[in-house]
């Protein structure tokens, strides 16, 4: 058995078992985590830029969906849009959230770099 140097508890290959997967150590053909990462879904193409509070005691936050990346292209562009703005955020089930009312700024954002984006709610 051939262990990580990263993670020492998660071997890459077992002699039992094959290949295993490194985020859960189990075999590859056993393995979960793949499964669990949302894909890209079809929609309709529109990326949708929205405010809101729930939840938060009245502070806003602009919530961006419908952006056809995987998790990866997600976390990327949070990063980038992020440093844009000059404020936190996250990405939580496959929607970005930048703190504050950045609306128009990522409007323009995502308009610039060629994504169909419209304005929801109010």
């Amino acid at each position: 058995m051939v262990l990580r140097k990263s993670q020492p508890h998660a071997p890459v290959y077992s002699t039992e078992r094959g290949r295993m997967c490194p985020a859960c150590a189990r075999p590859v053909k056993e393995c979960v985590c793949s499964r669990q990462q949302p894909r890209p879904g079809p929609g309709d193409g529109v990326v949708r830029v929205s405010r809101e509070t729930k939840g938060r005691k009245g502070a806003g936050v602009t919530i961006i969906t419908g952006i056809p990346l995987d998790q990866a292209g997600l976390l990327d562009l949070a990063r980038e849009l992020k440093r844009r703005c000059g404020s936190g955020g996250t990405v939580k089930e496959g929607r970005l959230e930048i703190q504050g009312d950045q609306r128009e700024l990522m409007v323009a954002e995502l308009t610039k770099r060629g994504w169909k984006v419209k304005r929801s709610g109010g």
